[in-house]
């Protein structure tokens, strides 16, 4: 059995070599070995400990250590469209709280991206939305612009390069088309690839976002978790967005919505203003 010093000495391991921020690896790597873990005895309490130490310098919430039990066999994760609607005044309503790997959910996507795709105009509710996949937002927003976008790069530190995401040429289905128009809710609790989403559509003039300022995540572990042990997974950001419009991201700051309000209000407000311009 590993001792939590052997088991720092990973985490130490994986920061050094991958995360993002190089520097910043430097100063998270003093504060680890700096610190006494020995007497915390529960893997719930050593992982949140552990993972509150790595963001009192990077203040990076992707950096952490999570206390993972095995999931039960069979255990499915689910495709992330937790409501799809069409709300009287021909207003289609997504819910989505994960942005699934589209090769393994694309066709889910399509069967809810094809059910809105006549409506004349989308709310897309991100107010619970808690991560996801790079690829799923460039899949989703493929229904949502006529002509070949760049939406997002991703410099990733191990391997020193830039991957560019654009709109795919070809989405199974029906596109929900690039001029009627779309409300994307947010709150304080949007994350990372909902956080993408939201961030793309905004900076391209392409939806008005509505509800709170989100979480401000914009690192991603390109290779994965990391198992520690049987119950404890590390997750070390080695890349973050760059965005080709203003050539930044959210990380640290959130997305500002364009109608700032309490999340809960959201909904009814973009409604209000969607059935508005629908008549």
């Amino acid at each position: 059995m590993s001792t939590r010093r052997e088991l720092i000495d990973a985490v130490i391991a994986l920061v050094t070599a991958d995360y993002v921020f190089p520097d910043v690896a430097k100063q998270v790597v003093e504060v680890l070995r700096g610190k006494e873990y020995e007497h915390l005895v529960d893997d719930a309490e050593f992982a949140a400990t552990v993972t509150a130490d790595l963001r009192s310098v990077s203040a990076d919430e992707h950096l952490r250590l999570l206390h993972e039990p095995p999931r039960p066999k069979g255990a499915a994760r689910a495709h992330g469209f937790d409501k799809i609607e069409i709300l009287d005044g021909n207003i289609g309503y997504l819910q989505n709280t994960l942005l699934q790997d589209p090769q393994r959910y694309g066709d889910s996507t399509a069967a809810a991206m094809t059910l809105i795709a006549d409506t004349e105009a989308l709310i897309i509710d991100l107010r619970r939305h808690r991560g996801g996949h790079s690829a799923m937002v460039a899949m989703i927003c493929g229904y949502l612009f006529d002509e070949f976008t760049h939406l997002n790069d991703v410099y990733v530190r191990p391997h020193d390069l830039t991957v560019q995401f654009w709109t795919p040429h070809y989405v199974p289905g029906r596109r929900f088309g690039g001029s009627k128009p779309i409300w994307v809710l947010t709150s304080s609790t949007t994350f990372s690839a909902g956080e993408e989403l939201a961030y793309n559509l905004q900076q391209l003039g392409r939806g008005t976002i509505v509800g709170e300022k989100t979480r401000g995540g914009a690192t991603s572990a390109s290779s994965g978790w990391h198992k520690i042990t049987e119950d404890l997974v590390a997750t070390i950001p080695d890349a973050r967005s760059i965005n080709p419009v203003t050539g930044t991201n959210w990380a640290g700051v959130g997305v500002t919505p364009d109608i700032e309000m309490p999340a809960a209000d959201a909904l009814t407000h973009a409604y209000e203003l969607a059935r508005n311009n629908a008549v």
